[in-house]
């Protein structure tokens, strides 16, 4: 496994929704700078392992460290203001607000005072949001409401980004605009982990990765080890 600092580190991770038990001793350790794929097929328990890390499953078990902290417990907004954004599936766009007011109302410096995701760095990573300023968040594609939520995500200076099926129903122009910007993200040194269903993308953007099976991890480790390994295919089906 990885030798970088570890800002996020989970061990033995449980997770319910009511009866149903989702995830089953789940390890997850993400370092400093580093991307993570989180892959598997649908119903496997990606979602709720990310879920699972931001506060989001009430009833879960098991061991979260971020950056040195013990969050096991934690609620989903002491998570977010330890440095985590999270651009979940459905975009999560205010709709009644226009693009320029769903930017700046997230905008905050870093836990180290940083600030140099400001608004003019986001308009220059996302110029179609530039041309759609003044448009509410109702009014855009999927595809710009997805840039949005990134966007948005950036100007809070994460130490980590979780997005959550990046580029899921987006146009292929849009899908590679997509992929760019997370391109850029790892250059900038923010941690991030990706779920996304085109796994050859998702491993060639990662370090490290993650394969759940039934709620378990049943493949991990380097992301080019992860790729080359025979046993992929039969566990994405593909």
């Amino acid at each position: 496994m990885t030798s970088v600092e570890p800002i996020l580190e989970a061990k033995g991770l449980h997770a319910w929704y009511g009866s149903s038990h989702v995830l089953h001793g789940v390890d997850v350790r993400i370092g400093r700078g580093e991307t993570m794929g989180l892959l598997g097929r649908n119903g496997m328990g990606k979602s709720t392992l990310i879920r699972t890390l931001l506060g989001h499953v009430a009833q879960r078990d098991g061991h979260i460290n971020l950056f040195g902290q013990d969050m096991s417990k934690a609620k989903p907004y002491e998570v977010a203001r330890l440095g985590v954004a999270y651009v979940p599936e459905g975009r999560g766009v205010f709709p009644n607000l226009s693009v320029r007011e769903n930017l700046i109302m997230a905008a905050r410096p870093g836990r180290d005072g940083r600030r140099e995701w400001t608004f003019d760095r986001v308009m220059e990573t996302f110029p179609r949001l530039k041309e759609r300023l003044t448009n509410l968040g109702a009014q855009l594609s999927g595809g710009e409401q997805q840039m949005l939520s990134i966007g948005r995500a950036l100007m809070t200076h994460p130490e980590l980004i979780i997005l959550d099926e990046a580029t899921e129903g987006l146009a292929p122009l849009i899908v590679n605009e997509i992929w760019r910007v997370i391109g850029e993200i790892r250059k900038s040194g923010i941690a991030t982990l990706i779920v996304d269903r085109d796994y050859r993308k998702v491993l060639a953007h990662s370090d490290q990765a993650l394969v759940l099976q039934k709620g378990q991890v049943v493949l991990g480790g380097d992301a080019e080890t992860v790729a080359t390994s025979d046993a992929l295919a039969g566990f994405l089906g593909v």
